[in-house]
């Protein structure tokens, strides 16, 4: 059925979806069109009743003028509309910073979407993180550009400060985030193009789905984590404090950011500390006046992408205590045992790599590259920092790093507790779409995945260094919604073609 339409109704549909479009500028600049309308000949009039109709049925397409506002309004009233039943164009997976900024831009290109969200906004900041926990950054830096901390710009944050700000930041543009719904399932949609979302309110069909969800899914505990009821074990992601800690030694397996922080403030409340240390970075907290975080910035290394195809080494940075480098030999001397990467448990024995002196001297190469980076960089730009020889100071070795420990009785050293720092993995159980290679992990090129439709965002090194930090999450996320809004113009442009013959067929008949 033809829908015809009279030139009033035109001059009021114009008007109506400039209402809609809640832009100012767009508004003032259909009413300039509208009026221009009446100063046209009948052919130009027709064409933009076409027009307009044609613009109706793109936006009806969509759900812009309908879904987008109800959902919209719905929040910002605290209302709940049902997700049961709702078409949408995108749905975003995960309210934590990955899927906030992506709500902001989609709401920025008018993108119609939902974000759901199985627990509360940033519930990994709340609930898995220790009670002491900091950012790792100062809050000048780790945040969205949009909106600054309450908090001095260089301080570190508290864990709970972070989770706040994430939560006010999606109130500031009434983010359509529904808290409580878990996603069981999402699959192809096997009638039309776009994907059937399953979840624990209601089934959705979207045109997009973006994966939020973040690179913390699953703690991963490795197989040779022994077997035994008497030995208290966790994951770094369960640890909150020293006092859950039963009597005992504890040994922390992993000695990135979290395993490091946590063997320290162990040792510091008076625990006796085995910290198995593998392969990793630990960059200077500040060198010559200006933390790593501006070096970084300055050198180009947010922009660094993963060189290897081996796991990713540990970065030992802190903002624990104002901020402070990580210096493996200080905590040695500390109280702290070093010992090599964990190989195995034999019943009452631990077994470590004699690699300790390995991985602490590979640490100090690439921690001596950067001051000389850094130095470079200030010779050449001639800006007035000053130099900081002490920066390049090794203290000595202790007797742990002189004469590594490679075998060690867990009943003799008073082991009572292990707390495994050794990452994360993926869990896409949910995800029923052609988007992970031959080993499970995500098939994408700067977060677009081979199954047409799906993204990925708030994974580590998805376009750098910095997409695993607050900010570098935000630009991913920017990049990620204009693609989606390139794919979207593709679709109109294909439905506006179809609309030109149409037009042309009723001119000739």
């Amino acid at each position: 059925m033809v829908l015809r339409f009279s030139f009033l109704d035109s001059f009021v549909l114009d008007i109506l979806f400039s209402l809609y479009s809640s832009t100012a500028y767009i508004f003032l600049k259909q009413c300039f069109c509208s009026f221009r309308y009446f100063t046209s000949a009948k052919r130009n009039i027709k064409q933009s009743i076409y027009t307009t109709r044609y613009s109706w049925e793109i936006q009806h397409w969509s759900g812009f003028n309908n879904e987008l506002l109800k959902i919209n309004d719905s929040v910002r009233q605290g209302l709940k509309m049902s997700l049961d039943q709702l078409e949408i164009d995108t749905v975003v997976i995960g309210a934590g910073q990955a899927g906030v900024a992506m709500s902001e831009h989609l709401t920025e290109l008018n993108i119609p979407h939902v974000v759901l969200e199985k627990n509360r906004i940033a519930e990994a900041w709340r609930t898995r993180r220790w009670d002491s926990l900091v950012a790792n950054g100062p809050c000048w830096h780790d945040r969205f550009p949009n909106m600054a901390f309450d908090a001095d710009p260089d301080s570190f944050v508290h864990h709970d400060q972070v989770a706040e700000y994430f939560e006010k930041y999606a109130k500031r543009f009434n983010a359509p985030i529904y808290t409580h719904v878990e996603v069981k399932k999402v699959q192809t949609n096997p009638q039309a193009a776009g994907f059937i979302v399953a979840t624990s309110q209601g089934t959705l069909k979207a045109h997009r789905v973006v994966v939020a969800t973040g690179p913390f899914q699953k703690a991963m505990i490795p197989e040779i984590a022994p077997k035994r009821q008497d030995l208290y074990q966790i994951h770094s992601d369960q640890y909150k404090n020293p006092e859950q800690m039963p009597d005992g030694a504890v040994l922390v397996v992993g000695a990135g950011s979290s395993g490091v922080q946590i063997a320290d403030e162990l040792n510091r409340a008076g625990k006796k500390v085995y910290l198995s240390v593998g392969r990793h970075e630990r960059p200077p907290r500040v060198y010559r006046q200006r933390d790593n975080v501006w070096w970084l910035g300055v050198l180009g290394g947010w922009d660094s992408s993963k060189t290897d195809t081996g796991p990713l080494k540990g970065l030992a940075v802190s903002g624990a205590h104002g901020g402070q480098s990580i210096d493996f030999r200080r905590l040695a001397i500390e109280g702290i045992t070093l010992v090599g990467m964990t190989k195995q448990f034999d019943q009452d024995n631990v077994s470590f790599h004699d690699d300790l002196q390995k991985n602490l001297q590979e640490s100090d190469q690439a921690y001596f590259e950067f001051l000389d980076a850094a130095d470079a960089y200030v010779r050449r730009t001639g800006i007035d920092l000053p130099e900081e020889p002490e920066a390049r100071h090794i203290l000595k070795d202790a007797q742990c790093i002189q004469q590594p420990i490679l075998t060690l009785d867990l009943t003799q050293a008073s082991i009572g507790s292990i707390i495994w720092a050794s990452g994360f993995g993926y869990d896409y159980d949910w995800l029923d779409v052609n988007a992970f290679d031959v080993n499970g992990k995500p098939n994408h090129k700067l977060g677009v995945s081979t199954e047409p439709g799906v993204y990925f965002v708030g994974l580590p090194y998805l376009y750098g260094r910095g997409s695993s930090f607050i900010w570098g999450v935000w630009h991913d996320a920017k990049r990620i919604a204009g693609h989606i809004d390139i794919q979207r113009q593709y679709l109109e442009y294909q439905d506006k073609t179809q609309r030109h013959l149409f037009i042309q067929q009723e001119k000739t008949a």
